[in-house]
This record gives structure tokens, sequence and C-alpha cells, in this order.
């Protein structure tokens, strides 16, 4: 089947895809047998692994967990810590109680870090937590040593989700001799939508006390870099929100891969049962105000049964033999992806899952058929969640130009019928 959150996986599924992302990093040869027992093995003192990245050039590894950042060399030896909690504080503070007084009871938190990112082009690590609103904080990748900590303006506070692997980023460095790169987060809100747009672009300065730090790339009175869940929507589904499995940059384009809950198939009653759809999102690099955003289902198919559950998902190159097996280049870029099966139990995903692979190419090709299928007409927007309801496609050339800019304006062009 063709392109068709997160919460933890289980530990063996866990274990798996980690060993799958740390493999795609070994050199490929003809004939290499790894010995998997020359791996060490790092485990995080208070537990709660959350996220892993590997530097490209250095092979160093940086992990996120609860209450702490940790650097390891290569072969996952510890070489630096940092403590980022407990702290003092309150989930319904707003904004965070080191900012202005709160009138709830405050307490010792534990801070799970939810978002893990380098930013190599200024030898920094982005690490944001799930205490104070989300605020995070910068450090230097060479020794973990704190650059900054932005708190001080709404900007600054990116989700106060405490749910590890809800939350995905993609971080695109400036070109040289900017004094700013881009930051494209996306969220769950859990219904706090006049305070969290769920997806957006934000500025990364140089300088992490920079005041634009973490501003919307673009902001005038009428549109901005974000895209907000709308009061209709959550006033007639109380639970809607999107969880941002993974998200990756391929050419001009970012990529989400997201669960949310299937508005067609749920009864707007809250004692009626949930169904969840899993995305692929995909807007341009150089679109500030989100016009490109598009979404399409994504899930894949074995002997009849329907994994539609998005877990975890990792882009890569494929190695020889699996590249033969596919019948694609090794150059190709494959998007390796885990599902549970069905699409019920979001918190509580069955144990039956599958890793399927997506070749980014097919994707490319699926969703430009897609919109050029809308353009003329054909089948329905089908983004009830933002429009509020469902729109039919409009041919383009029967409209005029405002109402072509509209509709490119909001080619959410997402096609909910089950292949």
């Amino acid at each position: 089947m063709l392109p068709y959150g997160r919460r933890p996986l289980p530990a063996s599924l866990r274990e798996a895809f980690l060993l799958l992302f740390f493999l795609s990093f070994l050199p490929q040869h003809g004939g290499l047998e790894v010995n998997l027992s020359s791996f060490r093995t790092f485990i995080p003192p208070e537990g709660g692994l959350t996220h892993l990245v590997v530097h490209n050039k250095t092979g160093e590894v940086y992990v996120g967990a609860v209450n702490w950042i940790y650097k390891l060399s290569s072969n996952l030896t510890k070489l630096r810590s940092h403590v980022t909690g407990p702290v003092v504080d309150n989930e319904k503070c707003y904004p965070p109680p080191g900012v202005q007084s709160c009138p709830h009871e405050l307490s010792q938190t534990s801070n799970v870090n939810k978002l893990l990112l380098l930013d190599s082009g200024q030898n920094r690590l982005i690490a944001c937590g799930s205490t104070s609103q989300g605020i995070c904080q910068f450090l230097r990748l060479d020794d973990l040593f704190k650059l900054g900590e932005p708190h001080h303006r709404k900007e600054h506070y990116l989700s106060s989700v405490s749910e590890a692997g809800t939350m995905s980023g993609v971080v695109i460095s400036g070109t040289q001799g900017e004094d700013s790169g881009k930051l494209f987060v996306g969220t769950p809100i859990e219904g706090k939508s006049e305070y969290f747009p769920t997806l957006s672009s934000r500025k990364l300065m140089a300088n992490e006390e920079n005041a634009e730090m973490f501003s919307f790339v673009y902001q005038d009175e009428f549109v901005s870099s974000q895209l907000k869940i709308p009061s209709d929507t959550l006033s007639k589904f109380p639970t809607f929100d999107i969880y941002y499995v993974y998200g990756f940059s391929s050419e001009q384009f970012i990529y989400y891969l997201t669960l949310q809950l299937d508005t067609q198939l749920t009864s707007p009653d809250a004692s009626g049962e949930q169904f969840f759809t899993s995305k692929i999102v995909r807007l341009c690099v150089d679109d500030p105000k989100f016009y490109s955003y598009v979404e399409f289902p994504i899930g894949c198919t074995k002997d009849g049964v329907e994994y539609r559950l998005v877990q975890d998902a990792y882009l890569s190159r494929p190695g020889a033999k699996l590249a033969r097996s596919l019948g694609i280049s090794e150059q190709e870029e494959v998007l390796f992806t885990v599902f549970a099966q069905g699409q019920k139990n979001r918190a509580k995903p069955p144990k039956e899952s599958a890793l399927c692979l997506f070749t980014l190419r097919k994707i490319k090709e699926k969703i430009k058929e897609r919109i050029q299928s809308c353009y003329r007409g054909e089948g329905k927007l089908s983004l009830p969640w933002l429009l509020n309801k469902e729109l039919n496609c409009i041919n383009s050339n029967n409209v005029d130009s405002h109402r072509e800019t509209n509709v490119q304006a909001h080619s959410l062009l997402a096609n909910q019928q089950h292949s």
C-alpha cells in the first residue's frame, strides 16, 4: 500500500529499531560481518531514554533522557553529561514560574527531553524539555556547556506536552554569511491552541541571547509561519491532536510523519471509539507562509492486514543487497518506518507491528499526482481538521486568479481513501 506522536516503542521493538539506526552508519562492504558483541552498551542511570542523534562527521552520539543530556563516543563510552532536571514547576503555570509568579502549587518535576537536534553550523545542540512550557537549552557540542536558555517571550515556549516521542523538529542551517537558520517544529498541543501552534518555523539566531531567537520566520497582521488547530475542531473533537513522530529534510522540502485522530471515522461523541490515521506531511523549506503544506495518508498492508499506526521512522540509503532486492540505486533515499496494526489504541498500540520501506522518490510521485488531480477538480481537499469541513477540489482552469491562489494556499491535499 502506498503512503498512506508516538508513545515509546515496546522495548524489543525499540532496541531493534535503534540497532537498525546504528547499523545504517556502518561502512557497507561486500561480505562484511558485523560482530554485535563488540558493541558497548549505555543505559541512563535514571532510565527514560527519549532521543538519540549522531554527529555525521565525528560519529559522537548525543542522548536525551529524563533530567539528563549525555554525550557518548562512537563506541558508546560516556564523555559528558548535562543535568536538565528536576525543576520546580507546575504544568498549569503559563508563562513559567521563573518569568511570572504562578498561583498553582509548585513541586519538583522531572524534565523529559522531547527534542534533541544538532545545529552543526553553530556547533551546538538544541535540547527542549517538558517543563516550563517546553523551553529549550542550547548546549555546546564539545562539552555540553549551556550557551543559553531563551525563556522571556511567548515564542520561547514550544510545547507543554510531557509525552516523549510526540514532538519533532528539523534544523535548516543558514547559508554562509547569514545570521540565522530555521527550526521547523511540530508538536501536539493538548487543547492549548491559544498558546501553541501545532506546526511552525522559527528563527535560529547565531547568538543564543538574540531577542529574535525562536521568533516566527514570517509574521504580519494576517499570516505567519505557523499552523494552529482551530478552536472549532477542538470544540467538536476535544481530544484531537497531531503527534509528530519523525521529521527530516530532503532537497527543498521538509517532511513529517504524524499520527492524528481520524475525524472521518471517529464520532464526536466522547464515549465513542477513536480511530487514528498516519500521514506524511510536506512543505517547502523556503515557504514562510506555509502555502505549500500538503499531507497524505501513509501505511502498509501484509496478508490483507492493515498497519496504520506509525511508531517510528528513519531516513537512510540502502546497502548494496537491500538496493538490489528493491530494484533501486544505493543512492536512493529510503524511509524505514515501523507501524503497529490497525487504527485504534494510539496510547497502547497492538504488539503486532511491521517494518515498512518507502522510497522517497515514490512518495514524491504520489504527492505530485494527488496535487495535480486536485487541480483538475478531482476528489476533496480532505483536511477537515484545518478547514472544519470537507471541500471539493476546484478545477483551477475555471476559477479566477484570487480563487486559484486560495486553492494553492490551502492545497491541503490528503486523500483519505483507503487503497
